[in-house]
């Protein structure tokens, strides 16, 4: 996209909540086809250049430095494509390496309106081909009379209020980064003493029992990045499941998520602590919750040893900083790895339309040439 005037570049983009996340919504038309030119676009939308992201409408926090894009499916059986973006501003990266299941939550609303899928009355199935993973999600949504409604009776942790039900179901989870799921070909693994499982179903994630890291996996979210001794030690683990898991720059990721694991103090299955890897998610993200829910239906690994014996169909459920939230697993045709099929996944989130409008990018620095010139 040139801008020869060097004016301001306007974007047609919505803002959404999806789910405990937060960020602008674009149509796929509507930005550059060149990933670099797109990524440009994005950093500069979202303040790159400083952790607040004060030049832009970055909210200063990973769950508000995301985006979503949008556009006609590319695949068979999908109804539309949806292209994740963590746009991490202080280092000035668009990372597409994961996905982003509170962000999908507001995909097919989004789709809906934007005129990619007709509602219909009652309830519009929309199936969203996730582009970062490969793989297929089908979202529920509530269209009375054929039109996106968000005011409903449904209640989520982590967010005020009761919005609209969306129901995601992850038909086929597992390998979506690495095509296996379990990366390491076993469930558990030994990194410098400590027993890890590494999954990939909807993200790559480390499961490692708080307790063997010298924590009880209920602190406060915040205290975790002031202990540096602990993110350090969090990190190194991290790097090297993620190298087992064939990363190659997981240094410069943020997969494979670091989960500790805890025994509920609260009524649910597991107290889990998520992390985007550098700072503790203040709730959970969806997809880690899919991994990890996954994690407890496989003999072996640090998850199913804290649940015991796990029968599906039937929930699993998080206590995270802000509440709980459940995941629904029923036996599916997923990939398998060893003896094990992945089971396919289903939540309950709420999305919000919140404004729309034009974001406006600063044009692209002009060539060292003119410059010199």
């Amino acid at each position: 996209m040139t801008n020869p005037t060097n004016r301001q570049i306007g974007i047609p983009c919505v803002m959404m909540r999806g789910g405990t996340s937060r960020g602008p919504f674009f149509l796929a038309s509507d930005l550059p086809a060149l990933p670099a030119e797109r990524d440009a676009l994005l950093l500069s939308v979202m303040g790159a250049g400083n952790d607040l992201g004060i030049d832009g409408i970055g909210g200063g926090n990973p769950l508000t430095s995301k985006a979503a894009i949008v556009g006609p499916a590319t695949r068979p059986g999908a109804d539309v494509d949806y292209l994740f973006a963590q746009v991490r501003v202080q280092e000035g990266v668009v990372d597409t390496s994961p996905n982003c299941g509170n962000m999908l939550a507001a995909v097919g609303p989004f789709a809906i309106e934007s005129g990619l899928v007709p509602a219909v009355d009652g309830v519009t199935v929309v199936r969203i081909h996730n582009v970062n993973t490969g793989k297929l999600i089908e979202a529920r949504i509530q269209t009375p009379g054929g039109q996106v409604v968000y005011e409903g009776e449904a209640v989520i942790d982590g967010v005020p209020g009761t919005a609209a039900p969306i129901h995601l179901s992850f038909l086929d989870a597992a390998g979506a980064n690495t095509g296996r799921l379990l990366p390491t070909g076993a469930p558990a693994d030994l990194i410098g003493g400590i027993e890890v499982s590494c999954i990939d179903a909807a993200i790559p994630v480390m499961l490692v029992r708080a307790a063997d890291l010298g924590k009880t996996g209920h602190e406060p979210t915040d205290s975790y990045r002031a202990d540096r001794a602990f993110m350090a030690r969090l990190e190194a683990l991290r790097i090297e499941a993620g190298r087992r898991m064939g990363f190659h720059n997981t240094a410069g990721m943020v997969i494979p998520k670091p989960v500790l694991l805890a025994p509920p103090t609260r009524g649910g299955t597991l107290s889990v602590r998520y992390f985007m890897p550098h700072d503790c998610h203040r709730a959970l993200a969806i997809t880690g919750a899919v991994a990890t829910a996954t994690a407890c239906t496989i003999p072996g690994t640090v998850a199913a040893a804290l649940v015991g014996r796990f029968n599906m169909p039937g929930d699993v459920t998080f206590e995270h900083p802000a509440g709980q939230l459940t995941v629904r697993l029923e036996a599916g045709a997923g990939h398998s790895t060893l003896t094990t099929a992945a089971p396919i996944a289903s939540i309950l989130r709420t999305a919000r339309r919140l404004f729309e409008g034009t974001v406006f990018a600063r044009p692209p620095a002009p060539p060292q040439a003119a410059l010199a010139a």
